[in-house]
């Protein structure tokens, strides 16, 4: 009986000993790549591309006088093109790197060192990963969008050179240290809990400040307002705004970083918030004395994609209704009474629908998030503190993004002369900057 006793205890011990590395592998395993997360990832970074080329250039470009659509739409093909190039550089180390400091991460992944395609990038559930090249190329897109964005305030009046240099100084200097404050882990605002779904701060309010500012320094295009300045094709405009917005769903449901409930409702948010901001804003319209336009549509529609991108996964859809429509009406009166009475040139409306449309969304994103709402807050959710972390994310973002541009448009200023010159505006900047024509009439 002993010698029976014996041989289990060791048969026992014998298997507790095979099982522990197992057990400390366990314990110590690496997160899981998801291959249908990491798909969705892909599609996602995709739809964004399609946001900027072609959706963003023709979207602006449709806006401008006709002398002006190529060299539009070539500044944000290729200020675009700049920003993944300085993205795989220093821009995703900048921002996303292995270090945990509170206004950038730090340079040691320049050049993307170390990152191979074993590399993972954590998802928000414990475990689960996707590819870290996938991640970057993910957040690349944000950083090439956002940059485009600033555009729509000079457009028509800027040297081709002067957005190449701006771009570059910008995006090191303001892009990457916001996005590291909102996103990464080790950034300021993310500690302090700031919601920033898709990029209310990092991107709009980032890009339509620095719209604001850089069109303020640049001065107003020759002959505004005094002369009639319209869109010269409603209908690449329309274009662009269909494009945008099926490509927002990668930027919005996208962020998810998993295909999952989240990301479902990012969907679903991004479908209602933007159908309900492009008929308030034709309700605006009539409202004011005017007819339900075209171009009232594609702006609210875009506004509502504005107001929505922080708060996507943070309301609710009844939430999200009522923060597009309202950002929708906020966005028309800046746009249509606050700008002529100002007297400042913002050309394709940048600060009037990305600036103030995002200050909505984000500070609105503190409240739509309570459960009581809809939104998918915890019971013990105190809206009055998330307000509070909500305004001074949108007001560090405010001041950075100000300051930052003027150092970067002055830097372009110092090298390229920033502005073309009267002669090459009055004739277009598609024969003066580019020595070709959008259209042959």
């Amino acid at each position: 009986m002993r010698q029976l006793k014996a041989v289990s205890l060791g048969l026992a011990a014998a298997m507790l000993f095979v099982a522990l590395p197992a057990w400390a592998q366990g314990a110590a395993a690496a997160p899981t790549v998801n291959k249908g997360d990491t798909a969705w990832m892909m599609t996602s970074t995709l739809l964004v591309l399609m946001m900027i080329v072609p959706g963003l250039a023709l979207f602006y470009g449709g806006l401008t006088r006709s002398k002006n659509m190529l060299s539009t739409m070539t500044q944000i093909g290729a200020v675009a093109c700049l920003a993944m190039l300085i993205w795989v550089m220093w821009g995703y180390s900048e921002a996303f790197g292995d270090g945990g400091g509170a206004i950038i991460s730090g340079f040691g992944k320049a050049f993307l060192r170390g990152i191979t395609p074993d590399s993972t990038a954590a998802t928000f559930t414990a475990g689960v990963a996707i590819p870290e090249y996938v991640f970057v190329c993910f957040q690349m897109t944000f950083a090439a969008i956002t940059v485009a964005l600033v555009l729509g305030s000079v457009v028509e009046r800027i040297k081709f050179s002067a957005v190449m240099v701006f771009g570059s100084v910008w995006l090191t200097i303001v892009y990457f240290p916001i996005a590291h404050m909102v996103w990464a882990s080790g950034g300021v605002f993310f500690k302090m809990g700031a919601l920033d779904f898709a990029g209310g701060t990092v991107v709009h309010i980032n890009a339509g400040v620095s719209a604001l500012v850089a069109a303020l320094i640049l001065g107003k295009r020759i002959g505004y307002p005094t002369e009639r300045i319209v869109p010269h094709s409603l209908t690449m405009t329309g274009i662009g705004t269909g494009l945008l917005w099926v490509g927002w769903f990668g930027f919005n449901a996208g962020s998810a970083l998993e295909a999952n409930g989240s990301a479902g409702l990012a969907m679903i948010n991004t479908f209602v918030a933007t159908a309900s901001a492009g008929l308030f804003w034709m309700l605006a319209e009539r409202l004011n004395g005017h007819k339900g336009s075209a171009l009232g549509f594609c702006s609210g529609i875009v506004a509502g994609l504005v107001a929505v991108t922080p708060a996507a996964g943070n309301s609710g859809p009844f939430g999200a209704i009522v923060l597009g429509a309202i950002a929708s009406i906020v966005c028309f009166y800046a746009v249509s009474f606050l700008k002529p009475r100002l007297g400042y040139d913002d050309a394709l409306d940048a600060f009037g629908v990305h600036g103030i449309g995002g200050m909505i969304g984000a500070i609105g994103t503190g409240i739509v998030y309570a459960m009581s709402l809809g939104g998918p807050g915890k019971p013990d959710f105190d809206m009055g503190h998330q307000l509070v972390v909500q305004l001074e994310t949108v007001g560090t973002t405010i001041v950075w993004a100000a300051v930052g541009t003027a150092i970067a448009i002055y830097a372009a200023k110092l090298v390229t002369g920033l502005r073309v010159s009267a002669d090459v505006e009055r004739e277009g900047l598609d024969l003066g900057e580019h020595g070709e024509r959008a259209y042959d009439h």
